[in-house]
């Protein structure tokens, strides 16, 4: 009973900023829950690894931003919570309007993939797609955000957001 009372109180406490988020989430990217450690992991890897790729190749190695971060971990999420595997996302969105939403103002480019089951696997395959492989190449890009969210089910959902 005790235990019921407290989730109620808690409910009640966090049913005003919930009514807002919900309010104001058509015009925001959808927010991620924090990372989880096995996320951060992937995340990390897949970024020191498309660095290889690039620095191979004549590139310079890509710096982590914050803000692509946010942006790519949101619409990972959404795949992750719809099911749905695609460019376009909530509402319609495009990356361009997810990276913007989230503060980041010149984006570059972006790559998806699911079901990997480790980094080295997803960065294989997007070398091995043409379309993939010139956004990792693409030596004008300078900063990179990496998302990697899990669906319920435990299938992994990666969004990888590029900006000059």
């Amino acid at each position: 009973m005790r235990q019921l009372l407290r989730r109620l109180a808690v409910t009640a406490l966090l049913a005003p900023v919930a009514a807002l988020g919900a309010a104001t989430m058509t015009a925001s990217p959808v927010q991620a829950a924090p990372a989880k450690a096995s996320e951060v992991a992937l995340q990390t890897t897949v970024n020191k690894l498309v660095n290889a790729e690039r620095v191979k190749r004549g590139c310079s190695a890509l710096k982590v931003n914050a803000q692509l971060t946010t942006a790519a971990r949101g619409h990972s999420a959404w795949m992750a919570q719809t099911g749905k595997f695609s460019h376009t996302g909530k509402g319609g969105s495009r990356f361009v309007s997810r990276v913007k939403a989230a503060g980041f103002s010149n984006p570059s480019a972006e790559n998806i993939a699911w079901g990997y089951r480790d980094a080295a696997a997803v960065v294989d395959g997007w070398m091995k797609s043409p379309g993939h492989r010139a956004n990792i190449l693409n030596c004008k890009s300078k900063t990179v955000g990496v998302g990697v969210v899990f669906a319920a089910g435990g299938t992994p959902y990666y969004t990888q957001d590029f900006g000059f």
